[in-house]
């Protein structure tokens, strides 16, 4: 049966679909929240839908201005859905769906762009699910599309807004007034900042630089009236939380978050110049080779475009090109670099991939070698998996002190041996075939990966890293008296606040932690609206790793030993002796540094 135009289009979507619901949605909510950041987001957006304040977001009774507000807004919405404590039990899948979402939604946009403006002749069906797929299987966006950050979420709507503009440039029709593209770009800037407009400026600039007919094509996105729109969505917030709170919102939301993290290294997060090369590298496996050859083939087109007239319907790549190229150098300029930088330039690198697919009809050397590296790849991989010995002995994760045998007692490296070892050898085999199709082939493999693999690594982290402090947050709701005041000593989990529901005063093990902590309790006096702490109580709960209940300091104090999970202790301290021994050190000379710092880490 011959299927028209359109019903192939619903296929091919459909396609999409499935396989982006097990990549980003399946198991979403069946393990905790992972410590550090993403506690923080979910629970801003918890305290959005149960406070009802949606503008300011907070977390622990602090201000948090890190990020705009769509990342919580959607959070909070799922949180706020009724019966949320019973289908969402660990509050991760309210926390995970904005990310993942995005992400999906994505997906199936790269996928009819390219089902819509075949680029080159191309053969429409295979190549859209193609190059969506080598967005999803990035080893970056499997990870950050199932984090509850707002990473994924601005690679989601900056993405759509960004294919949205193209398709309007190489669309004939003349009715189309290019509102959602402007839109989305206004989700974007919500979601993380005047970063998004910056991207989007220097990927449309560039495309348009390449274009003959470029005043044309500018007209056809209607900036004028576009830009007011994005303004229209983007700045009210903005502009209310700087007139409720004023110089600390400036300070910390453009100040800090923004010029700072961009003009100087924040957290200690310094890379070098080269370090998102790398990170490309990483992103786009194991099919990176195939990632410089797009990248080679477009940058050809760049050129020849720049020269002459050419069709801007199969200027896709160059689009794609131009895209890539904004995000590496913009972030590469930045004092401040992170892995999750380079997310936004992994749809453009899905696309450019897909140019591979479409040229291996006309196989010759380029692609023998192409795959031959490609298969060496895979082969390192799984012969890592046969050695895994060798790296196993070098984990030393003071939070998951038994992880390397975990590993292997879990199956996990057994399955991982089995699992790259056949995907090698079907790599070999169907090269040698001369199949038309292994990038789908090898992709489906990767698809099929994902709950083999991917879902046992989730819940076997789960279990060793976050069930301690969950279970501990639970015996602290359970045997609390008096809205004893809280504090976490050594190791800082925001997920101990998330799940406890209360305030939690985050120190250092050291000496200066202690005084630090009999200080802020009488001067630093937080509450929010589930959490009111009596700080005048008599005794306080006390949080403490195994390895900072060892320093005399600590394990001095008198304390009652109220349970212990994984490499946490829970010890209650009556505050009367926590001030006696503060005072001897103080005495001793040691002074509190807490004033001349974020209180904070986070």
């Amino acid at each position: 049966m011959i299927l028209s135009k359109s019903k192939k289009r619903l296929v091919s979507s459909l396609i999409i679909l499935v396989c982006g619901i097990i990549i980003f949605i399946l198991g979403l909510g069946s393990t905790g929240l992972v410590d550090e950041t993403p506690p923080l987001f979910a629970a801003a957006g918890r305290a959005m839908s149960e406070s009802g304040d949606w503008l300011t977001p907070k977390v622990n009774g602090m201000f948090r201005f890190d990020k705009p507000p769509l990342i919580y807004w959607l959070m909070g919405f799922f949180y706020a859905l009724p019966k949320n404590e019973i289908w969402d039990s660990l509050g991760t899948l309210s926390a995970r769906l904005p990310s993942a979402l995005g992400s999906l939604f994505l997906m199936l946009m790269i996928g009819d762009t390219l089902f819509c403006w075949p680029q080159k002749g191309d053969r429409q069906f295979l190549t859209p699910i193609v190059a969506s797929l080598c967005f999803a299987l990035s080893p970056l966006i499997i990870i950050w599309s199932r984090t509850a950050v707002s990473d994924a979420l601005l690679t989601g709507t900056l993405g759509i807004s960004l294919l949205l503009f193209w398709r309007r440039m190489a669309s004939s029709n003349n009715n189309d007034q290019c509102i959602s593209a402007w839109v989305f770009l206004g989700f974007a800037i919500l979601t993380k900042g005047p970063v998004a407009f910056l991207l989007a400026t220097f990927t449309i600039t560039s495309f348009l630089f390449s274009q003959k007919d470029w005043e044309k094509l500018l007209y056809k996105i209607n900036p004028k009236k576009g830009f007011l729109i994005t303004l229209l969505i983007s700045v009210p917030w903005y502009i209310c939380e700087l007139v409720k709170e004023g110089k600390p919102f400036w300070d910390n939301f453009f100040g800090y978050h923004n010029f700072q993290r961009y003009t100087s290294v924040v957290n200690n997060h310094s890379e070098p110049f080269w370090f998102f090369l790398y990170i490309m590298i990483l992103g786009s496996l194991p099919f990176t080779p195939f990632l410089y050859h797009g990248i080679l083939k477009a940058f050809c087109d760049f050129l020849k475009s720049s020269k002459e007239s050419c069709n801007v319907a199969e200027t896709l790549y160059t689009y794609s090109l131009c895209w890539l190229t904004s995000v590496l150098i913009f972030f590469s300029i930045s004092a401040t670099k992170l892995p999750s930088y380079w997310l936004p330039a992994i749809p453009a690198a899905g696309i450019l991939i897909s140019n591979s697919f479409i040229n291996l009809k006309n196989s010759n050397k380029s692609y023998l070698y192409l795959w031959v590296f490609n298969i060496l790849i895979l082969f390192g991989v799984s012969l890592s998996f046969f050695f895994s010995n060798i790296w196993l002995s070098s984990i030393n994760d003071p939070e998951m002190p038994n992880l390397a045998s975990e590993l292997i007692s879990s199956g996990i490296i057994f399955k991982a041996k089995l699992f790259f070892s056949s995907f090698t050898i079907i790599a070999i085999i169907t090269f040698c075939l001369k199949s038309k199709n292994i990038f789908l082939y090898l992709q489906v493999l990767l698809l099929i990966g994902q709950p083999f693999l991917m879902s046992p690594i989730r819940k076997l982290a789960d279990t060793a890293r976050q069930l301690p402090l969950r279970n501990i947050s639970q015996l602290i709701l359970d045997i609390r008296e008096g809205r004893e005041t809280l504090a976490m000593i050594g190791i800082r989990k925001p997920s101990l606040h998330y799940y406890s529901r209360q305030i939690v005063f985050y120190e250092p093990n050291s000496k200066e932690g202690l005084i630090n902590l009999s200080e802020r309790l009488n001067t630093d006096r937080r509450e929010n609206y589930e959490d009111q702490p009596n700080y005048e109580y008599k005794s306080l709960l006390v949080v403490i790793d195994k390895y900072s209940s060892s320093e005399k300091h600590w394990s001095n104090i008198n304390h009652q030993k109220l349970g212990e999970y994984g490499i946490y202790k829970l010890w209650r301290i009556q505050k009367s002796d926590l001030n006696n021994y503060s005072e001897f050190l103080v005495n001793s000379g040691y002074k509190s540094d807490w004033k001349n710092r974020k209180v904070e880490k986070f």
